[in-house]
């Protein structure tokens, strides 16, 4: 096992080479805010919240994806990199429809959380209120296409845990959705388990369970500890 040394936050670590910037900013204790990377499963870069600033290089990196390397010198929450997590906040509310107060994840939700952090009161983009639907079709289960950030976490949580491959991206650039079963209605889609894992992974009020109300959804937090820890326990291949 090789080992580098660095600093995070002027805090000098050793840790494994190979290890993501984010890994190593949670052993070190300290917390990078983000939203598209789940443990368990595979990261994509996607929401860019958690970017860092390492000396030397002139843009910033996304950590979860950025590998340490020998000497790096890590910055997790300058002014800069505060100013560009509100503003992609910001972005996210600009480009949905998010309304909170009607939202079954009211009170329990990252996305809310996070614009809380960063201490968002408004937003400085206009809002484009896109016409997205809501496909109810599933026995069980609803997906609010003007909630989805599109994070990915159901789309890898489906593919690599589950195994049923039934989410997916479709289009491109302002017309890009998650979509069920090559774009087809989710209750007919015949490779859906039921399992309920996209519905725990998804960080906003996207998807979610039939039968909930404002504020109602809850999160089955024994599934998600499930998605971190099945694949070191060997409870599913992938």
């Amino acid at each position: 096992m090789s080992v580098v040394t660095l600093k995070i936050n002027g805090v000098d670590l050793a840790i494994e080479e190979g290890t993501t910037i984010l890994e190593a900013s949670k052993e070190a204790g300290i917390r990078i805010p983000t939203l598209c990377h789940l443990n368990g499963v595979s990261d994509v870069g996607a929401c860019r919240l958690c970017l860092v600033e390492i000396a030397g290089v002139n843009k910033m990196l996304p950590s979860c994806v950025t590998q340490v390397a020998e000497g790096m010198d890590i910055t997790t929450d300058s002014d800069r990199l505060q100013e560009y997590r509100r503003m992609i906040i910001e972005m996210l509310f600009s480009e949905g429809n998010h309304v909170c107060a009607v939202c079954v994840a009211n009170e329990n939700c990252e996305l809310q959380d996070l614009a809380i952090e960063v201490g968002m009161d408004h937003s400085r983009f206009p809002y484009r209120f896109p016409e997205r639907e809501i496909d109810i079709s599933h026995k069980q289960f609803g997906i609010d296409h003007n909630r989805c950030i599109l994070c990915t976490r159901c789309v890898r949580v489906c593919d690599e845990i589950e195994g049923a491959h039934v989410w997916d991206v479709a289009y491109r650039g302002v017309a890009a959705k998650v979509v069920t079963g090559l774009n087809q209605p989710w209750g007919s889609v015949d490779a859906c388990t039921s399992c309920g894992k996209c519905v725990e992974a998804c960080p906003t009020g996207s998807i979610f369970r039939k039968g909930s109300t404002v504020a109602e959804m809850t999160r089955d937090r024994s599934k998600l500890e499930f998605i971190v820890n099945a694949r070191e326990n060997k409870q599913w291949t992938r």
